[in-house]
């Protein structure tokens, strides 16, 4: 009766452990990908149920891995996104862009474009947003032309780089 009590008493401690060291990374990964609390704690569940059942039938293979239940839990979301997402009526697609524009994220790296000047936001905006030629972008802007059009895009972006590296910025501060 002693070991009953003795193996539930660690599977408990077991599970309390994976909670604390593996949820909060499965949360913040899924809030990324557009998830709800609530969504995370669900896929975490389902995370540890395969979790555990693998650790039952090959218990010398998994000893407390946090980074392989993370990455159950990743696909997981992945796959439940992929089904759900793609099922999404046009109009909740459109909320979700409208979203998107108003992301603080977004603000901050349109400041940082915005201190390339405005006429590098308009090449820029052109050849990425609008997704215009070179040949097209060095008629519109008064460039000789194509190798021009490159050289200033290419002189835009680098006023943006030396910006963030001023600013000692890492992709992770766009992300949120």
């Amino acid at each position: 009766m002693q070991s009953i009590s003795n193996k539930q008493t660690q599977r408990q401690e077991l599970f309390i452990h994976l909670y604390k060291s593996a949820f909060p990374a499965v949360a913040k990964y899924i809030a990324r990908m557009g998830g709800s609390f609530d969504e995370a704690k669900d896929v975490f569940q389902d995370a540890l149920v395969i979790y555990y059942e693998k650790a039952v039938a090959q218990p010398s293979v998994l000893n407390n891995d946090t980074a392989y239940l993370v990455g159950i839990a990743k696909n997981l979301w992945l796959k439940r996104y992929r089904q759900t997402r793609s099922n999404l009526p046009l109009t909740d697609l459109d909320v979700a862009f409208d979203e998107q524009e108003e992301n603080p994220s977004n603000n901050k790296l349109m400041r940082f474009l915005s201190t390339a000047g405005q006429k590098c936001m308009e090449l820029l905006k052109s050849f990425y947003y609008d997704e215009l030629p070179l040949g097209e972008i060095a008629e519109e802007f008064g460039y000789s032309g194509v190798r021009s059009a490159t050289v200033q895009k290419y002189k835009c972006l680098e006023k943006v780089r030396e910006t963030i590296k001023e600013k000692a910025l890492a992709y992770d501060d766009f992300m949120e």
